[in-house]
Parts: structure tokens; C-alpha cells; sequence
């Protein structure tokens, strides 16, 4: 997670700089190791910075939380 956080700065500094994802790709790869964010998600957040987005975190999904609990795991603990 961490790691996901400072490339997001990492790439958010580079759309500050005019960098395209397409430069932006290679520094992250070098700089991160095996450990970089996909190409993929380099051009997502490229993009999102480009159009304005301020902020690295992600935004709150939708939906039950993972460790949520429903009757039937409550039923399966207690056994």
C-alpha cells in the first residue's frame, strides 16, 4: 500500500512537470523496482491528475466492507 501511495506522488509530480504517462512509466520502473504500479494504473492516475485531481488516496468504495459479518459466518465461528 505504501508503495502504491508514493508512486501515485511520484506520478502526480510528473503530470506537474508535463511529463506524459508514456515518460512517466519508465522513471516508476526504475525508481520502484519489480514493485511499480501497472502500466494500466500509471495511465489511470496519470489521467486523473491531469484532469485535476488533488488527492493520492483512493476513494471510498461502494459497498459491504470485507470484514463485514453476516449470520451465516457467525454461525460457523461458534461450532
Amino acid at each position: 500500500m505504501q508503495r502504491s501511495l508514493e508512486q501515485r506522488m511520484a506520478i502526480k509530480f510528473c503530470v506537474k512537470l508535463e511529463k506524459s504517462a508514456a515518460e512517466t512509466i519508465p522513471m516508476l520502473k526504475k525508481a520502484f523496482g519489480v514493485d511499480f504500479l501497472s502500466d494500466r494504473q500509471i495511465f489511470r492516475w496519470d489521467k486523473a491528475f491531469a484532469e485535476g485531481r488533488e488527492y493520492v488516496n483512493d476513494e471510498n468504495r461502494a459497498g459491504r466492507p470485507s470484514t463485514s459479518s453476516s449470520d451465516n459466518n457467525l454461525k460457523h465461528e461458534k461450532s
